[in-house]
């Protein structure tokens, strides 16, 4: 692993990127996120990575570098809370994970990490890989600056029953599968909270959970529970006495109620929650994070490109219905934030779910804050990151035209800033 880190510096090194230790940035439209308000004639003053002054703009201050971001909308730097870098992409190979090696899995990852933050996603959540703590190898990479890549916040591996929604099923017998495959396998509640613990031990930020069947996974049914209320509690309170939490894959019903009364922080997918649920995540402040774009990409491309039956079968059957609870958690006021599933789709395409999410009920302000500030509270990390204020990050995006009348204006970023540094 370590060899395939170096060959990755090596090769996804940015030769474009730009850092001055003082910038003065002269904006056009601000957003200011937090207030919902559109501001005109400000300047951000940035000290190495952090924000330090948002006012009214003035001479530039002495030593600092003016960037002339007038003609543009600037906003906080986009986060998307359900990708999976470190990993092969999705296709209609099974086996490709398998026969993808951990030095290989670390390389494509770099790759992704670039593509994803040269979109303006300059923080991600990366919510699982086959290869099990890849991901905490390539977040460490560019926590160091050897890669160029979106701020990082890892799970290292799923927490999942043996041939659950987890698992690499349909190629080999599990048992055969490379022990990375499997470091988060677990068939009682005891070994849930091991496998937590060991995972947080290796540098897991968050512990992600297989609480039902997945769309794309090989005999599993989304709307069948897998994980136990009791297995998942155990995960809960041993990480939580790490000051960890847990987020819990689930498309069926049962599965995410058995999740919320664990103490889950979100709920990724949700496609077949009902209203039930819906009332339980909103009376515990439990977060959706539901990715209502990339049913149709699996449609169309899965299609054309022969994905096995049963994937688009089950993607056919929950794609409407998760458009259709997404717009009732809308309408109910059920904290939402943003994750798209990138990887099952290409990375770098992130911004292309802020449409539907205006589509099915979302007010373009509403969907730009579930991607900002929204999901830098669900990371506990709104004191850091998602605004545009001082002692953030200095985490930016530029783009021509008015979000708030065309949302799709953010598929096409002009300029792409992190941590202070201009990496596009």
């Amino acid at each position: 692993m370590r060899a395939a880190l170096t060959l990755a510096a090596a090769l996804a090194v940015s030769p474009t990127a730009s850092f001055a230790q003082n910038l003065y940035i002269e904006t056009g439209r601000l957003l200011d996120v937090q207030a919902g308000q559109v501001l005109t004639g400000q300047c951000i003053s940035v000290a190495a990575d952090k924000i330090t002054a948002v006012a009214s703009c003035g001479a530039t201050p002495a030593g600092s570098e003016r960037l002339d971001w007038s003609a543009y909308t600037v906003l906080p730097g986009l986060i998307d809370l359900h990708t999976h870098l470190a990993d092969a992409s999705q296709s209609a190979d099974l086996a490709l994970p398998l026969k993808t090696s951990p030095a290989a899995t670390a390389l494509i990852g770099a790759h992704n990490a670039r593509l994803t933050l040269e979109a303006g996603f300059t923080t991600v959540r990366d919510v699982g890989t086959y290869r099990g703590l890849t991901d905490v190898a390539l977040r460490d990479a560019i926590n160091a600056g050897s890669v160029p890549g979106s701020r990082m916040f890892v799970a290292g591996a799923y927490i999942t029953i043996p041939k659950g929604g987890g698992e690499l099923n349909g190629v080999v017998p599990n048992e055969q599968l490379p022990a990375d495959m499997r470091l988060g396998v677990a068939s009682t509640a005891d070994e849930a909270a091991a496998k937590t613990a060991f995972l947080i031990d290796q540098g897991a930020d968050f512990i992600k959970t297989i609480a039902t069947g997945a769309v794309l996974a090989i005999g599993t049914e989304p709307g069948e529970p897998e994980l136990t209320e009791d297995q998942l509690r155990a995960v809960v309170t041993t990480a939580k006495a790490r000051g960890k939490f847990v987020t819990a894959h689930a498309h069926g019903a049962v599965g995410i109620k058995s999740a919320i009364r664990a103490g889950v922080r979100s709920i990724e997918h949700a496609s077949l929650i009902d209203d039930e649920a819906l009332k339980m995540a909103k009376a515990s402040g439990t977060w959706l994070v539901m990715d209502i774009y990339n049913g149709d990409y699996i449609d169309d491309v899965g299609t054309r490109e022969k994905w096995p039956e049963e994937y688009l079968r089950k993607n056919r059957e929950t794609t409407d219905i998760q458009r259709a609870g997404f717009t009732k958690a809308v309408k109910m006021g059920v904290k939402i934030a943003y994750g798209t599933d990138s990887g099952v789709y290409p990375h770098g395409d992130n911004a292309k779910q802020f449409a539907y999410m205006v589509r099915y009920g979302m007010t373009p302000l509403q969907a730009l804050q579930s991607a900002t500030i929204r999901a830098a509270e669900l990371l506990g990390k709104e004191e850091t990151l998602g605004s545009v204020q001082p002692g953030r990050f200095a985490d930016l995006v530029a783009v021509k035209g008015d979000p708030l009348q065309d949302i799709r204006v953010l598929e096409n970023l002009t300029h792409v800033m992190k941590d202070g540094k201009l990496v596009r």
